[in-house]
């Protein structure tokens, strides 16, 4: 009887790790983008990005449009900035100078669309389904 038990049991453990794997497995891939830093340069602001493919599919092409916030809450600026080519799995760092913008007045960011995503495979709109945001500087990030 308890060797009986043991298999059952081994048997429901595999099951359930298997079960859990298809899960992950199942789970939708998305782009993942991180404020990493903001640096005061002679132009204004030096945004730096982190950008993480997680599709299965090459990106050759994203650009982003977002939108900066400043202290008061309210549009200090639209920027349209082009990430361009991510390798499926693999991340980049991507930095971008925008000029007129005060690092220190910069509160949050906010990615609106992305009108350019393409790849081999890429349906339309694909580039912020699931887009996940995060920082590790001052301002927010959202998507």
């Amino acid at each position: 009887m308890t060797v009986r038990t043991l298999l059952l049991s081994a048997m429901l453990s595999v099951a359930g790790i298997t079960s859990v794997a298809a899960q992950e497995a199942a789970a939708p891939k998305a782009l993942e983008v991180e404020l990493n830093a903001l640096a005061g340069s002679q132009k204004g602001c030096l945004f730096t990005f982190l950008a993480v493919n997680g599709f299965a599919q090459d990106i050759s092409k994203v650009s982003f449009e977002f939108v900066i916030f400043n202290d008061k809450g309210t549009v200090e600026r639209l920027a349209l900035l082009d990430f361009r080519e991510l390798p499926a799995g693999k991340s980049k760092v991507r930095q971008f100078d925008v000029p007129g913008v005060k690092c220190e007045t910069v509160k949050n960011l906010l990615i609106n669309d992305a009108p350019v995503c393409e790849g081999t495979g890429l349906e339309k709109g694909r580039c912020m389904d699931g887009i996940v945001t995060r920082t590790k500087a001052a301002a927010g990030l959202e998507g």
